[in-house]
């Protein structure tokens, strides 16, 4: 019998001495580019002019990161890709002005999670207890941003997020899409032959809802503020069991017992970025409106003819109970381009002409994976 192991752990051996010398490499370039964020701080705040610099420009990072993954040869995929990218920028970030960000709480939640994916774990997050308190938060500048769900792609919009538009003077400054996985999840001491109560936001109760009936049809479902207020719940009881995602489980020591457990494979969420800035064209950007229509026959339509004579993409058009009286509706209208475009400009123009009322909440980066 021939003995490798001698062969093996040469080039083994030859392998980690070559990933040794890539990662001094990589260490070397990191501390490069750290070197050079701490020069743009201290250019930008020579030239301030007394005003507080603009650190964080949503735009350049999304142009960045969308240079990263075209250069992307793999093996690793685009988004794992972006996420490594998106770390590096984070804490360079933080070496020039670190980042409040305000989210809808608590910790391990999908929002503190889309959070992180899109200001990376160098930012200083702050979890509020309702989404209103985000925007609360980024209004009176105690947090630069805030993350809001805004539509699920199985239950629909959020209308909560929708409504604090309303009265808010804050800007759309970026997306994040996060696909949604979601897992029961057990405690040290729960019994697994034994549960007969389920903890979940209501809406993940709903995405699970087929799975539930296949495997826990008699289980009791008790709808909670969060997902990660239901893992905290269920931990001293030995017949219950929630339902949320993995960051959940990590924070608070418990076990997947089922993964993935949604209905809908491709469930995803998306999260907005509100802030106080507005942002430039990153050349792949979407716009945001609110847009009033009068109370009259053909208002809807006459709205929407000037974006499809131009030739501009809508991603979505929704309706709200209007605040000036009963059965007057708004429409938010989410469409492809940056409002500094020319047809987008001309389309916005004629609508004003048509509309009772129309606000621009943002134009924005398209959300990087």
């Amino acid at each position: 019998m021939v003995d490798n192991s001698s062969e093996e752990a040469k080039e083994l051996g030859k392998l980690r001495d070559d990933i040794d010398a890539i990662d001094e490499k990589i260490g070397a370039l990191i501390s490069q580019r750290a070197v050079c964020a701490q020069s743009v701080a201290e250019v930008k705040g020579r030239y301030s002019d007394g005003s507080d610099p603009i650190f964080y420009r949503p735009e350049r990072e999304a142009q960045v990161l969308r240079k990263a993954m075209a250069r992307n040869q793999g093996p690793l995929s685009d988004e794992e890709y972006a996420r490594l990218f998106r770390e590096i920028m984070s804490a360079c970030l933080a070496l020039e002005n670190p980042i409040k960000v305000a989210f809808l709480g608590p910790e391990g939640t999908f929002t503190h999670e889309a959070a992180l994916k899109h200001f990376g774990a160098s930012a200083k997050v702050a979890p509020m207890t309702a989404i209103d308190e985000v925007f609360r938060e980024v209004e009176s500048g105690a947090c630069q941003f805030g993350v809001v769900p805004v539509e699920n792609s199985t239950e629909g919009v959020v209308t909560h997020t929708l409504d604090s538009f309303m009265s808010s003077n804050l800007n759309i400054c970026g997306e994040v899409v996060l696909r949604i996985h979601h897992n029961l999840m057990v405690s040290d001491v729960t019994k697994t032959d034994s549960i007969t109560r389920i903890y979940s936001h209501a809406q993940s109760l709903a995405q699970c809802r087929k799975w539930l009936d296949a495997h826990y049809p008699n289980a009791e479902r008790i709808a909670v503020p969060s997902n990660a207020e239901a893992a905290k719940r269920m931990r001293s009881e030995w017949n219950a069991a929630a339902i949320a995602g993995e960051a959940a489980a990590k924070l608070y020591g418990l076990t997947v017992l089922a993964d993935k457990i949604e209905d809908m494979p491709d469930n995803s969420t998306r999260f907005l970025i509100v802030g106080q800035q507005d942002v430039g064209p990153s050349g792949h950007d979407k716009t945001s409106v609110v847009i009033a229509v009068k109370n009259e026959p053909g208002a809807l339509h006459d709205i929407l003819e000037p974006f499809h004579r131009l030739g501009v993409d809508l991603t979505r058009v929704e309706s709200r109970p209007s605040r000036t009286g009963n059965w007057n509706y708004v429409f938010f209208i989410d469409f492809d381009g940056h409002v500094e475009t020319p047809k987008v400009q001309t389309a916005l123009e004629e609508v004003s002409r048509r509309a009772a009322d129309v606000k621009i909440l943002g134009s924005y980066p398209k959300g990087v994976l």
